[in-house]
């Protein structure tokens, strides 16, 4: 009687022990399909915040510069965002006048394409007419109806109107400054938040996840400099149309994950088509190739070493996932946040398979 009552409360602890482990997976999925819905419809304050946190990142070494001269942590802070204003001020105020040059010279490039284009054009529409043809006749009564959604569509998913852009952009700076002054307040404070067996585990993970940040901000801002300064000198030798606004359009594309390569050749042939011969082309898309090749297997692994860790399947599916998400802000940001989710994996020791998978 004792066996069979010991089998009983066996059979009822397994089963106790098993209810939870299905309340567990059914919680995790509820978990992540509030965070994509909180994610998707908080858009316009998550990206102005992840903005904020990069360009924080960014501005760190300058303001503990700063502070080891002496100088006061937020007066540093504030030395930092407005110096980084002044600096994006200076940019665009140069940049302008050619930006409007050569927006003024887009309509007669964009003629010159459509006159090359012109006869693969009508061929496309001879094959499309033979194929109605061939095909089988559609009833006449029944009207097809199309939902077309174009690329900029897609890319231009919740940016609003230009006043929201600008509304939402002019609180990345004050939210900047607010970061770098509390900085280490939100670190303590966040690690608080913890039971106190976890608080080594979320200190570390934390700082791992700055560290990140700030290599993956400053590595591309280098990257991109180093490869739009060499791109404007080819230009220049090859007679590029407005090579200096052209070279470094095309340097910071190339800093796109896997859509770079292609991206940065549009500026240069937009603007060759009809001034450049064929043998000039050719160098220009030969050198774009270089420059990202030479980029994505030697600069980067110098200047990001091993704090990015995605493989590129992770890094594909990101994208798509952020671009879908929240447009052309989440292929900007797909790449840091998965960074720091599998950090925040590696640390976590149920989440640890998850890491492996997302890591090269």
């Amino acid at each position: 009687m004792w066996a069979s009552r010991e089998r009983g409360e066996q059979a009822q602890s397994m089963e106790i022990s098993e209810t939870p482990r299905g309340h567990h997976w059914s919680l995790t999925l509820l978990g992540i399909g509030l965070i994509v819905l909180f994610a998707y419809y908080g858009e316009s304050v998550l990206a102005v915040l992840f903005f904020a946190i990069l360009l924080s990142f960014t501005l760190s070494p300058v303001v503990q510069a700063l502070e080891y001269l002496h100088v006061p942590r937020a007066f540093g802070a504030l030395i930092s965002v407005v110096a980084l204003l002044a600096v994006v001020y200076g940019i665009t105020a140069a940049s302008y006048n050619q930006a409007a040059i050569f927006a003024d010279n887009v309509p007669k490039y964009s003629q010159k394409i459509r006159s090359i284009l012109e006869p693969f054009r009508q061929q496309a529409e001879n094959l499309e007419r033979t194929g109605e043809a061939v095909g089988e006749p559609e009833p006449s009564n029944v009207v097809p109806v199309r939902q077309v959604k174009s690329w900029t569509e897609v890319l231009t998913h919740g940016a609003g109107t230009l006043t929201d852009i600008l509304l939402s952009a002019s609180f990345i700076p004050f939210l900047a400054y607010f970061l770098l002054t509390w900085q280490s307040h939100a670190r303590s404070a966040t690690v608080m938040l913890f039971p106190l067996r976890h608080r080594n585990t979320v200190f570390v993970t934390l700082g791992l996840i700055g560290k990140m940040l700030q290599s993956f901000i400053v590595g591309n801002l280098l990257i991109g400099l180093l490869i739009s300064g060499v791109s404007v000198a080819i230009f220049g030798l090859l007679h590029v149309p407005f090579f200096y606004f052209v070279g470094f359009l095309s340097g910071f594309l190339s800093l796109v994950p896997y859509l770079g390569i292609v991206l940065a050749m549009v500026p240069p042939i937009l603007v060759g088509l009809g001034q450049l011969d064929a043998g000039d082309l050719a160098i220009i898309v030969l050198c774009v190739i270089g420059l990202h090749l030479f980029a994505l297997n030697v600069l980067y692994p110098k200047l990001l070493g091993n704090r990015l860790r995605i493989n590129p399947l992770a890094v594909t599916i990101a994208l798509l996932f952020w671009g879908a998400v929240w447009g052309a802000i989440g292929l900007v940001l797909a790449i840091p946040i998965t960074g720091a989710i599998k950090i925040v994996f590696d640390h976590v020791e149920s989440m640890k398979p998850y890491a492996d998978w997302l890591g090269e």
